[in-house]
């Protein structure tokens, strides 16, 4: 066991009581800075069998909602960049069913600011397969408040910006010498392979190969499916879509991650997942009345996950399976955190009280090394 003082001791002894207590089987961890990793770390097993395989740095991990932001605000960010999806053209452009007054003016920053009206999540799962049903369905959906008037967290749009993606990419021209050019495809999984493989040779895409499943962390015992899920995505919606979708569907290890975490604070200085003034443009805090929300992206709250020591200037998302990245461009930094709080069973909320505690400890302890400037503590 390490000594109390040093470095990252307050967090690994968080990280081992959460195992203890079974907040989660497996917990995997990176800590960084644009150029390059201060620490990394894994904890636990891949279930709470005594006899399971131990979580290593090169765990997958099913990372839920971090699609919405690792794979689909940044294809929008370069969409933008190539002037193939203004952010306030209206979302019928590309939706045919998206028809009627009352929804009329809703753009993509409606969809990327979680503003649309949409409801946040209905189990279309159960009588719909495919993109034509889904989008049918979502579209013909009575909105719940009037556009841009509120923010409600929705995967239902997510979903209808990875359609919009795909036609995008289905109509856009290639670009010699750019090596993040548009797949040809017009599916996100293709597209967003391109990203993946560019910014690291890590594990990191939609529909994993059946290969990788012995070193992937399990879900839930799924009782629609009816068996455990091992490198099947959790997300019933987006396994009704084929696995992929806006919204879920991304497998990846924390290495994985970080890497993208490490790119994107690189494009605050110069182009590589898009243009610098693009991502700026996303990860400001929106106007919509009372979100937290940026484009794609959340940013710093004190009562959310990334605790109170990140500066105002974080941005982050979580995801349902137990995984979350905060991102601190002000102080060039950022946290990974990746479990499989689900398994056995989604009931099991205890990480909610753990992560906060987690982003705080490092935060302190890399402050402490002289990595992070000091900032003044929250009230």
């Amino acid at each position: 066991m390490r000594a109390a003082h040093e470095p990252f001791a307050d967090t690994e002894r968080l990280l081992r009581a959460g195992v203890e207590s079974h907040a989660f089987p497996a917990a995997c961890i990176e800590v960084g800075r644009r150029d390059g990793v201060l620490w990394s770390a894994a904890f636990g097993a891949f279930t709470f069998d005594p006899t399971s395989k131990m979580a290593t740095p090169g765990t997958i991990f099913d990372l839920a909602s971090l699609t919405k932001v690792l794979s689909t605000t940044t294809l929008a960010m370069r969409a933008v960049d190539a002037g193939r999806l203004p952010l306030d053209a209206p979302i019928g452009r590309w939706l045919r069913d998206w028809r009627g007054p009352d929804r009329a003016a809703v753009t993509v920053r409606h969809l990327l600011t979680h503003s649309s009206g949409l409801s946040a999540y209905l189990p279309f799962y159960r009588r719909c397969t495919g993109r034509p049903e889904f989008e049918r369905a979502i579209c013909t959906l009575p909105l719940e408040y009037p556009p841009g008037s509120r923010s409600i967290y929705s995967d239902l749009g997510f979903i209808l910006l990875g359609f919009i993606l795909e036609d995008v990419a289905a109509s856009s021209d290639t670009f010699d010498g750019d090596p993040l050019a548009f797949d040809p495809s017009r599916t996100l999984a293709a597209q967003f392979r391109r990203i993946a493989s560019y910014v690291t040779a890590e594990p990191l895409t939609f529909n994993p190969p059946r290969a990788w499943r012995a070193r992937t962390a399990p879900t839930e015992v799924d009782p629609w499916r009816g068996r455990l899920l091992v490198g099947e995505v959790h997300d019933e919606n987006c396994w009704a879509l084929g696995g992929a979708a806006g919204h879920a569907g991304v497998f990846g290890t924390a290495g994985a991650v970080g890497a993208f975490a490490r790119a994107l604070l690189a494009t605050l200085h110069h182009p590589v997942l898009a243009e610098p003034s693009t991502l700026r443009t996303f990860i400001a805090r929106s106007s919509v009345p009372g979100s937290s929300r940026a484009l794609g992206w959340d940013t710093m709250l004190p009562t959310s996950s990334c605790g109170r020591r990140l500066s105002p200037a974080a941005i982050g998302h979580t995801g349902f399976t137990g995984t979350s990245l905060w991102i601190d461009p002000e102080r060039d930094f950022y946290i990974v955190l990746l479990t499989n709080r689900v398994h056995p069973t989604r009931q099991n909320e205890a990480l909610k009280a753990i992560r906060p505690r987690v982003h705080d400890a490092v935060v302190a302890e890399t402050t402490r090394m002289g990595e992070l400037p000091k900032l003044p503590e929250l009230p």
